[in-house]
């Protein structure tokens, strides 16, 4: 899809990969609404792409694990740009270690990676289908199709995150509805250093396991991936092409896999 002249959501823009999504999408003559759960900082991130391309992108604030909140982002969408084209869903959180993460913990995960997806789609695909288009892009990660040492939150609920994606592909791409599933490994954001901030040795494992596995990515060079593979209608978008290899290692011997999981783990604790 030629996103220029389109009208797009990116949520999670306020910051990193969202924020640069913003930009690119702006760059090449799409509309955008801007959304994130801190209004100040979808705010900074619309006025700063408004400079460089002038009425280009409104911001919002928004918690888009509440369906009404993502019904008010379409609705300002709509009511300002046109109808939705295209739905970044890159809001993400990070979540606690290891199984200490509290219920509370696994709920907001599974609200915000998960079904923040599921309720855009319940919203949008209707519509896609209709008019015969539309784009879904889910941001998961690296961690959705390997794992994530640290935060069994976080690597359950990019799993799940994939399969969504991949079952969207599969049910409604005969029908107008185009996927990609972005799976990036370290990407120079916040969210990449909360584990290292946590206080907990299997959060900084986390942190170290991202950044020793690969290089890190400006968030930048992934919005550039990401609109490569929009461009393409690719579904897998791999920024970090060292993915790719470790899926198939994974894939063909899946105990041999586990058991250096556990010795890289291992090490990464013995540095924490």
């Amino acid at each position: 899809m030629n996103v220029a002249q389109r009208v797009a959501i990116v949520t999670g823009g306020g910051a990193g990969i969202g924020g640069a999504l913003a930009a690119r999408l702006a760059r090449e003559g799409a509309q955008v609404v801007v959304a994130d759960l801190d209004p100040d900082s979808a705010r900074a991130v619309s006025e700063a792409v408004n400079a460089d391309h002038p009425g280009s992108t409104v911001s919002a604030g928004a918690d888009v694990s509440d369906t009404e909140q993502i019904q008010r982002l379409v609705d300002l969408a709509e009511s300002t740009f046109g109808p939705v084209d295209l739905y970044f869903a890159n809001a993400g959180i990070a979540g606690a270690p290891g199984l200490d993460a509290s219920e509370q913990d696994w709920d907001r995960s599974i609200d915000v990676n998960l079904r923040a997806h599921i309720r855009a789609a319940r919203l949008l695909v209707p519509r896609w289908i209709e008019r015969g288009e539309g784009y879904f892009v889910s941001t998961a990660s690296a961690a959705g199709l390997l794992t994530q040492i640290g935060s069994a939150t976080y690597a359950v609920t990019k799993h799940a995150a994939v399969s969504f994606a991949e079952w969207l592909g599969v049910t409604y791409g005969d029908r107008g509805v185009r996927v990609s599933c972005l799976c990036p490994m370290g990407v120079n954001t916040k969210l990449l250093y909360s584990g290292e901030d946590s206080g907990d040795a299997l959060g900084r494992a986390a942190t170290r396991a991202v950044t020793s596995a690969g290089d890190v990515l400006e968030p930048a060079e992934v919005a550039d991936a990401v609109l490569a593979a929009v461009e393409d209608e690719r579904f897998l978008i791999l920024p970090h092409e060292d993915v790719l290899d470790m899926y198939r290692q994974k894939g063909s011997d899946y105990d041999r896999w586990l058991r250096g999981m556990r010795r890289y783990q291992s090490s990464l604790l013995e540095q924490a």
